[in-house]
């Protein structure tokens, strides 16, 4: 070990003897800032070749990230033991025990509604409207973007409404292909918006804002991106009318018609209320489930059973709604925690302070160039690694540093990070949301044989909602429409601060 090395270490031990503290404040690498990236590299292109192989998983990425955290030992020139200690102070931050307590409680919360039947309230709205093909079209464009803004999981939407709108969408004569891209459209916008979102709430508490003040800031983004995607489904969203199976189609989506579920909508506007009006998250998500529950049983939409029983004879013994939410997501807060602790190893080794000055001799103090930098590197990681909140992530450090030094205000610095992810998540090939689609879609071809499977190749370029947020953003980052500067109290200022 080098004599730098060894005084490194001595510096750490002493300031963890100062402050009572074991944290590991800096690793040294092998290759230098490029050794610290490894774990983080490995995990991109194992995200990259799984997806693009169709063979990706939750617990596939897991295991990518779990083995790229492996390999960066062998280039660890700090000892073994302050490299592990790295990974656990990289998992213990804030950020990734925050989207994941979030996770449990938005996902008990949108089980708890789908098992009420709010998405076959939403299908027999659809069919009472008297809409057919194109308008069809548009108008699950927006009850995906208004069951997403509910329950704050794009991924559940798309599932529920891949799950009973497509099939009813197909029958009324829609296109499979934009009504697909329809879908994933509402998904993100929901993904975006929502207060309850893991992306929304992720983005906040990465750049130190507030939830309210974000989603706030961030609406006239959403609906500039949504209002020509809506024209464009309106438009283009017809099909020929020629489905196979007709009377098959049309008595599936009559069958999965319930207009009681609509009455969930209440819970769904406690919760926007709540969260909007500053209550936390947890509070504004408890009343949601509390009020469900109840309404539901009274309406006879469902049973105490559906919310939780005890099944001996099941693997899980414990089942229904509520631990359907938290199982859920499960896998996801084992991948978020070691992306999370991927991306502490990139601070510790140099990494990140490495790119923040290359970019930085770039920028040059020119803040337009700032924006432009930062949604450059959210498209970048989003493009490759296939589940948003988990780019996100991995985006977050650079994009809070590079606005701090620049006085870019919280709100502005968190509606990038978050528009961009929540666009890119639902667009490519090999995307999880667009993969998760797709495969419920082929599940349901087995209960209809008249159902087309469209490929996620033909639908990338229809995702008008995705594609239109992520060139806001960037036409934001190049005028600067909607710019705002953090002031000394942390206000939003028009102007740049002299202080």
């Amino acid at each position: 070990m080098s004599k730098q090395n060894e005084e490194v270490n001595n510096q750490d031990e002493q300031l963890a003897e100062a402050t009572g503290s074991k944290k590991v404040q800096k690793l040294d690498f092998r290759l230098g800032a490029f050794g610290a990236a490894i774990p983080m590299l490995f995990f991109v292109v194992w995200a990259v070749s799984t997806s693009l192989l169709d063979i990706t998983s939750e617990l596939g990425l897991v295991l990518g990230a779990v083995f790229g955290l492996a390999l960066g030992l062998f280039f660890s020139k700090s000892k073994w033991d302050r490299y592990a200690q790295g990974i656990f102070d990289g998992m213990a931050q804030p950020v990734g025990v925050v989207a994941i307590i979030a996770w449990f409680w938005a996902g008990m919360f949108a089980q708890v509604l789908r098992a009420g039947g709010l998405v076959e309230g939403l299908v027999w709205l659809g069919e009472a409207s008297g809409m057919t093909g194109a308008m069809f079209v548009a108008l699950t464009f927006l009850l995906a973007a208004v069951f997403s803004t509910a329950v704050g999981t794009g991924y559940g939407t798309t599932v529920a409404f891949c799950t009973l709108m497509y099939p009813a969408g197909v029958a009324m004569g829609a296109d499979p292909v934009i009504l697909f891209a329809s879908i994933l459209s509402g998904a993100a916008f929901g993904d975006n918006l929502a207060p309850v979102s893991d992306t929304t709430i992720v983005s906040a508490v990465t750049q130190e804002a507030d939830v309210p003040g974000v989603v706030r800031s961030r609406l006239k983004y959403s609906l500039v991106a949504a209002l020509p995607a809506l024209i464009l489904f309106a438009v283009f969203g017809g099909g020929d009318g020629q489905t196979a199976g007709n009377e098959a189609a049309m008595a599936a989506m009559q069958e999965s018609s319930k207009p009681e579920g609509l009455i969930l909508l209440l819970p769904f506007a406690l919760v926007i209320i709540l969260a909007l009006s500053g209550q936390h998250l947890i509070t504004s998500l408890t009343w949601g489930i509390i009020s469900s529950v109840p309404l539901i049983l009274l309406t006879n939409l469902g049973t105490l059973g559906d919310f939780i029983r005890f099944n001996p004879d099941s693997d899980n013994i414990v089942e229904g709604a509520l631990i359907e939410g938290v199982a859920g997501y499960m896998n996801m807060a084992i991948l978020i925690l070691l992306i999370v602790a991927s991306s502490h190893l990139l601070r510790l080794g140099g990494t990140m302070d490495a790119i923040t000055k290359g970019l930085n001799r770039w920028i040059r103090g020119v803040v337009r160039r700032a924006e432009l930098a930062m949604w450059a590197i959210v498209s970048v990681l989003n493009s490759v690694i296939t589940i948003n909140t988990a780019a996100e992530i991995a985006a977050a450090p650079f994009v809070k540093e590079i606005g701090e030094k620049h006085k870019i205000h919280p709100y502005r610095r968190a509606n990038f990070l978050d528009a961009v992810s929540s666009a890119l998540g639902y667009i490519f090939p090999w995307s999880a949301a667009l993969l998760l689609g797709w495969s419920t879609i082929g599940e349901m071809k087995e209960k209809y044989d008249w159902l087309p499977v469209v490929s996620p190749t033909e639908v990338f370029p229809f995702v008008f909602h995705g594609w239109f947020l992520v060139l806001v953003m960037l036409i934001a980052a190049l005028t600067g429409w909607g710019l705002r500067y953090q002031g000394k109290n942390g206000e939003e200022l028009k102007e740049y601060p002299k202080d």
